[in-house]
């Protein structure tokens, strides 16, 4: 059974995901900084792959290096003994996008109205973090959200294509945690970027599943607790936008290219919606998990 290593503040447990044995789960285990390429076997522990690719990022997860990756006898890859500390599923992304109100409820939550088109902006990729990271609270913040989104990762370059054809275009989903500093956002005038790019704020994991292991990205759970109470609790079917207009629609302004990831949104049961709002503070625990794409549990420190 694969779990990460006791940091002495919080473990992960998968027992939930093991025997999904048609599911490929990449991921990078080790120490932060030093994390080699992975996956998650039949029985739940993390096989070494470090022999077969280099890492994974940008054209190392393109739909042509993962099947590479699915012809190679993956049982005979090392197992990882003992305890586990996964990172960034990803060791770095190319770009980083949002989708923003891309949920009724949510929309509405915040005051604002339900858009017409999408919503996109962008995290710094600097603001990637792992499944067991710590959600850093920046200097000078004071509100401090919590945001799961499906995430999605895209495997071929996508320029002016066809909703019918988007999905082709992807290599596959993660569970993202798209944390936002609503004061930054909202009131520091420009652009959403601000609030939305302190390190730790792009927490993805704790693994990248393949496209073809998702049948439809349209029907996932999703679930957000703060200290043990439920949060947030949707499902994708709720989206304004699906993950294939959302492809489809930003390519006919730009390319994406392979090792892009997009937060297409998140439900209702932010901090921002609450009356009065609350955010995150020092010591505060959070857990989100997609369905079949894992769990995250991050502890909120300060800076």
């Amino acid at each position: 059974m694969a779990r990460a290593a006791d940091t002495g503040r919080h473990e992960y447990f998968w027992q939930d995901e093991v025997g999904k044995a048609a599911q490929m789960k990449l991921v990078r285990f080790g120490p932060a900084g030093q994390e080699k390429p992975g996956m998650l076997d039949a029985e739940g522990r993390v096989r070494d792959l470090s022999g077969m690719v280099a890492d994974f990022a940008g054209n190392a997860v393109s739909l042509a290096a993962l099947a590479d990756i699915a012809k190679q006898d993956l049982d005979a890859a090392p197992v990882v003994e003992g305890l586990v500390r996964l990172g960034t599923p990803l060791a770095w992304v190319p770009n980083f996008y949002c989708i923003g109100l891309n949920y009724a409820a949510h929309a509405a939550e915040t005051g604002a109205e339900k858009p017409s088109e999408p919503v996109v902006f962008s995290k710094a990729t600097s603001s990637l973090a792992g499944p067991e990271d710590d959600i850093i609270i920046p200097k000078g913040a004071s509100s401090v959200d919590w945001e799961v989104e499906l995430g999605v990762v895209i495997g071929a370059p996508a320029l002016n294509i066809s909703e019918a054809d988007a999905l082709a275009h992807v290599a596959g989903y993660v569970a993202v945690n798209d944390v936002s500093e609503r004061d930054f956002q909202k009131h520091r005038g420009g652009q959403w970027i601000k609030g939305k790019s302190a390190p730790s704020f792009g927490k993805i994991g704790p693994w990248f599943v393949t496209r073809d292991e998702v049948p439809d990205p349209q029907a996932l759970d999703l679930s957000l607790s703060v200290n043990g109470t439920a949060r947030q609790g949707s499902s994708t079917s709720d989206m304004i936008f699906s993950v294939a207009e959302i492809v489809a629609y930003m390519s006919s302004f730009m390319q994406l290219m392979p090792g892009d990831v997009i937060a297409t949104g998140t439900p209702s049961g932010v901090g921002l919606g609450m009356t009065p709002p609350q955010y995150l503070r020092p010591g505060d625990t959070v857990v989100l998990e997609v369905a079949g794409l894992g769990r995250q549990i991050s502890k909120v420190v300060a800076a």
